[in-house]
């Protein structure tokens, strides 16, 4: 795991060194009146701290370059170039997973705040709007899915199962927009708040009062966040359970007499839990990243709106913050769906 993550760390510290853009110059574009682009590029510059370069390294990356084209100026060789890019960004990176081992990402590019205190302030509401999700999918379309698959054929079966693919073709944005247009404040009903995750007099509220002005104004971020995923798992769901219902065992089951709900869930909806205990894997970077389209639309300081904040400013150590987060929350999910494992399947075993 730590190897693997170590990894990660690399490979995402170099795709961000080599995407295209620099934040510098998008400061410099966008500068203040008063301020010219030169004298702000030198300030920017002198914030920089210096590059410290390992003992001998230049005169190995010459002599390098000298050899291979045969006594050239190596400064003009791309050869002295990529291995100063490489010995430099090296240095760096050796540095950067030095920091985030002590859970230190640096300072934006935006506003020069810690990013470990930007993640940590917009965490809470992230993880509060999708647990809240995950909990309404999983415990209404598991025993939606189980129902469907008893019921296999049934006229009630098709009208869910059309339904179902309704919801799953409808694209997030486009219910989330509709959400707001028939019931916060559009061109019909005016029931829900806009924007944003409370109100302007939250901290006057009581204790319930602010549990219910969160739960008001999370109700259609939920809502439109629900809808397609509770689809999809309902659906994922229906198919693992009749794959399961249909193996021999069940027949088995069934024919020494056992009791239908027995058969059902004591046999049928353990082995059915298998591919979901896999799909539950998932959910801890879910938790983390967000719903940048649903967070953007209404207006959430979640980690979403960072993300695409921060992508949008090229604002490389937020970036490189969220994903190696996501990154570790990624193999702890697939080692905790490892040891889950062990508890559906009990053939499976941690040796």
């Amino acid at each position: 795991m730590i190897p693997t993550l170590v990894g990660i760390t690399l490979i995402t510290f170099f795709i961000m060194k080599l995407a295209p853009g620099d934040p510098v110059m998008l400061k410099l574009m966008f500068a203040g009146e008063g301020i010219s682009p030169d004298a702000l590029a030198a300030q920017l510059q002198s914030q920089k701290p210096p590059i410290e370069l390992p003992q001998g390294y230049l005169e190995f990356s010459e002599k390098v370059a000298q050899s291979v084209h045969g006594g050239e100026n190596f400064q003009e060789t791309f050869t002295y170039k990529s291995f100063h890019w490489i010995g430099e960004n090296t240095v760096f990176y050796g540095k950067w997973l030095k920091n985030i081992v002590h859970l230190d990402f640096g300072l934006s590019f935006k506003d020069k705040k810690s990013v470990t205190k930007k993640i940590w302030e917009a965490l809470p509401v992230t993880l509060l709007i999708n647990i809240v999700t995950i909990f309404v999918v999983y415990l209404v379309s598991l025993p939606l899915g189980i129902w469907s698959a008893t019921h296999q054929g049934t006229v009630m079966d098709k009208i869910v199962m059309v339904k179902l693919f309704i919801f799953y073709s409808l694209p997030t944005f486009w219910v989330a927009t509709m959400l707001l247009v028939f019931f916060a404040g559009g061109d019909y009903l005016d029931i829900f708040p806009l924007l944003g995750i409370k109100s302007d007099d939250f901290s006057e509220l009581s204790l319930f009062g602010k549990i219910a002005d969160i739960a008001w104004h999370l109700c259609l971020p939920v809502l439109a966040e629900t809808i397609g995923s509770f689809a999809f798992l309902a659906r994922f769901s229906r198919s693992n359970f009749l794959d399961v219902i249909r193996q021999d065992y069940i027949r088995t089951a069934r024919a020494k007499g056992l009791p239908e709900s027995k058969v059902l869930f004591k046999h049928g909806l353990r082995n059915a839990l298998i591919p979901l205990v896999t799909l539950m894997g998932t959910l801890l970077p879910a938790l983390l990243g967000g719903s940048v389209i649903i967070e953007q639309i209404f207006s959430i300081p979640g980690m979403g709106m960072l993300s695409f904040e921060a992508v949008l400013g090229r604002d490389h150590n937020v970036i490189m913050g969220i994903a190696i987060i996501s990154a570790f929350l990624t193999l702890v999910s697939l080692l905790l769906a490892d040891l889950m494992y062990t508890v559906v399947d009990p053939r499976i075993k941690i040796r």
